[in-house]
């Protein structure tokens, strides 16, 4: 039987989370609730138990970026990249409904069933710069969206998907992206490029801004040129020939 102190504690946890996160045990000690407590409440039907240690508040409906607070809190280096990233800056509108989200993160990690069954998500630990530009690098909150969830710019985004061609991303649906990529920020791209470890990333940049006759095309030419070496060709998972100067 809830007691009184339990529904105050319970009130005040209403009033402070947001509505559509889940409640972690990291949160709920914060607020001084053990693990016993959370269970007797999850019992007593005010909270519902999605996983191990992690609750709803009852009939509160988990939302997308409720659950990528959670992945942030629990995941080192967590952001939204790649494709995704560029249908939040406005740059690709023709994603899918039901396209996966592109999350990035430092370390393997399993979605939990109780999003993935919710929201269909693609997650990876593929790093395309170097370890002192990695973690922030092209890396902020949208201006209207959660504070707590990075999301890639549109240049970090774009190098993000050049690293997925020929694995989730084809060749054609790259081109069509990148024929609205036009107007990428030249400043910080010279920036990435300079700090991008993967001959691949850079290769393609150059190769498919020179073909599309983007304005930074000469900037992308300058840095696959400083990386020397010979053209780069792989064969995608759909049989795709890459073969880029």
């Amino acid at each position: 039987m809830a007691t009184t102190i339990d529904q105050g504690s319970f009130k005040m946890l209403l009033r402070k989370h947001p509505r559509g996160e889940p409640v972690d045990m990291g949160v709920l000690r914060r607020e001084g609730i053990s693990a016993f407590r959370a269970s007797a409440w999850a019992r007593s039907g005010w909270l519902d138990h999605l996983g191990r240690g992690v609750y709803a508040v009852a009939g509160d409906e988990l939302s997308r970026d409720g659950a990528l607070v959670f992945l942030s809190r629990q995941v080192p280096g967590f952001h939204v990249g790649g494709k995704t990233a560029l249908a939040w800056h406005g740059l690709e509108h023709d994603i899918a409904f039901e396209e996966a989200l592109s999350l990035w993160g430092d370390r393997p990690k399993a979605i939990p069933a109780w999003i993935a069954e919710r929201f269909p998500v693609r997650y990876q630990t593929t790093r395309i710069l170097d370890k002192q530009a990695h973690a922030s690098l092209g890396l902020k909150p949208l201006p209207a969206g959660d504070p707590r969830v990075l999301v890639s710019s549109p240049e970090r985004a774009m190098l993000e998907m050049l690293s997925d061609l020929g694995k989730t991303q084809s060749l054609a649906d790259t081109r069509r992206l990148m024929e609205g990529l036009g107007g990428l920020r030249t400043k910080v791209l010279d920036q990435l490029l300079a700090r991008t470890d993967r001959i691949k990333v850079v290769r393609a940049a150059a190769h498919l801004a020179a073909d599309l006759g983007l304005p930074w095309a000469s900037l992308a030419r300058t840095h696959s040129d400083r990386l020397g070496g010979s053209r780069w060709i792989a064969v995608s998972k759909a049989g795709e020939r890459l073969d880029f100067r």
